[in-house]
């Protein structure tokens, strides 16, 4: 079996792993880097723009960022993925500037992000919001209003036909942001195949992973058209295949692996490309989720631009599957059962049955039931003019409480082996939007030995915020809010 040698091996076609190979590219152009993808194009998966929000998670209009507790409404969340998309903004503004990515209006369009709400409960938690959230720098150009014709102006198919006896009200940051994610990655991986030392290769699928002799890893990878493999002997292995990172995680067999598992979460879209109700809604509108609801579901009305293309998007409905991948096996969940495991999944399974119940009652929703959820949201909003859309499948953490128990995690997880040799991705929202910082994790952990090579100030060239807090620093955040907006074209209202 041949066999290839290479710096470093990212498994999974979408926007981390080639994030990932971006930025070590850039820090080290000798590095051999290799790209492997089991289908036979990049960003198929997760990274496709149909099968994630397009949201550029900044925290600005996603209410379960900003849970109510004991204490009144907590922001903190908000602000640290506030400051994480901030570095992604960084990083694309270099890249445009350097000619390393395309005109922006490419991937990126400025997008007005919304949170309404209605009834005066719900009405009293956003405007507590809006008062914490606009006091720091981060959130200070939010608007919030509760007058209807205001409301109006931002989101006319919103308040067209709207009961007027409700109480509403609505925040607004203007310099919010549509990212079709699925072209973000094809443009970065067109450029990096200009590269030299970076190679592609689609249709491969990992079918082991093992600890090499000369303490490196070797990767078997089956190409799915031919039936041939071939090893790759690499010192670097990042798992960034979404759903598929945990099985291939386990395949590792590192320690840092036991005791993770995962809770699958499928989803579904209503499309509309009506041209006139497309013209006539220009923003991303979040709303606060149901009950028992997962925060992947939580509803928004969206503009979205996916391939150049513009339409409006509903949903997400959440559903339950046993698939970890869109295009995976139903076999996915029973395989990833291993005795490490076994314990968290079946506490997980067995606390959250309600939440079980309520994915397998989105799935038997009619399409008129799905209409009645849109037309909280959109009140004149006609069934014949949208249409259902599988979403992407994505594959919740289950992990070790303190107590060596079970417990489901909804945020993002770098699992890394103790000599940084090996990395995993796992977990979902706010992914994408967040990929620069969870990337620049896996290089401070997985090389921290050439941090010191000049690597750190090649990263502060890319992210002029590298090693700073834009969530301390207001003045910095100014200068680099200053220069991404530009940069990217995202003052536009």
């Amino acid at each position: 079996m041949p066999k290839i040698q290479a710096d470093a091996l990212l498994v999974g076609g979408g926007v981390m792993s080639a994030t990932l190979a971006t930025l070590l590219n850039k820090l080290d152009p000798s590095m051999k880097l290799i790209l492997a993808e089991r289908l036979g194009h990049v960003a198929h998966e997760s990274t496709d723009g149909w099968n994630n929000a397009g949201t550029g998670h900044a925290g600005y209009c996603e209410l379960n960022y900003t849970p109510e507790t004991a204490n009144g409404v907590e922001i903190n969340r908000a602000l640290s993925i506030n400051a994480n998309f901030e570095i992604s903004l960084q990083l694309w503004s270099s890249l445009v500037a350097s000619g390393e990515l395309p005109a922006s209006n490419q991937f990126i369009n400025p997008t007005p992000h919304i949170s309404f709400v209605w009834g005066e409960k719900n009405v009293a938690f956003l405007r507590e919001r809006y008062e914490k959230l606009s006091s720091h720098h981060l959130f200070q150009e939010m608007e919030y209003s509760e007058d209807r014709e205001i409301l109006s102006q931002w989101m006319p198919l919103v308040m067209t036909g709207r009961d007027a006896e409700t109480p509403v009200a609505a925040t607004r940051i203007a310099h919010g942001t549509d990212v079709d994610f699925g072209s973000l990655t094809r443009h970065l991986v067109t450029s990096l195949k200009s590269k030299k030392q970076f190679d592609v290769m689609v249709c491969h699928e990992v079918t082991d992973i093992e600890r090499a002799k000369d303490k490196r890893w070797d990767v078997r990878l089956k190409n799915l058209e031919t039936g041939k493999s071939v090893t790759i002997n690499t010192a670097n292995v990042f798992l960034g295949a979404g759903g598929g990172a945990l099985p291939l995680l386990q395949k590792s067999g590192i320690p840092e692996s036991n005791g993770y598992g995962g809770f699958p979460v499928s989803g579904q879209w209503l499309v509309c490309q009506n041209e006139d109700a497309v013209k006539r809604h220009h923003a991303k509108v979040y709303g606060k989720a149901a009950i028992g609801a997962p925060p992947m579901s939580v509803p928004h009305l969206d503009t979205r631009i996916i391939n150049g293309k513009p339409a409006l998007l509903f949903g997400p409905y959440a559903g339950f599957t046993t698939k970890f991948l869109k295009k995976g096996s139903k076999l996915d969940l029973i395989k990833s059962i291993r005795p490490n495991n076994l314990v968290q999944m079946m506490d997980v399974g067995i606390h959250n049955m309600d939440l079980t119940k309520y994915l397998i009652g989105e799935v038997r929703q009619s399409h008129e039931d799905r209409m009645n959820a849109l037309r909280d949201y959109f009140p004149e909003a006609q069934s014949d003019l949208w249409t259902l859309a599988q979403a992407g499948q994505r594959v919740q953490i289950i992990k070790k409480d303190d107590k060596g128990r079970g417990k489901l995690e909804f945020g993002t997880e770098l699992v890394a082996s103790k000599d940084g040799s090996m990395a995993a991705l796992l977990g979902a929202s706010p992914g994408a939007s967040v990929a620069a910082q969870a990337m620049i994790e896996v290089v401070e952990r997985c090389f921290a030995s050439r941090l010191n090579d000049g690597w750190q100030a090649r990263l502060k060239e890319l992210v002029p915020s590298y090693g700073e807090s834009l969530i301390n620093d207001a003045d910095l955040l100014r200068r680099v809010r200053e220069k991404t907006l530009g940069t990217l074209n995202l003052t536009r209202t």
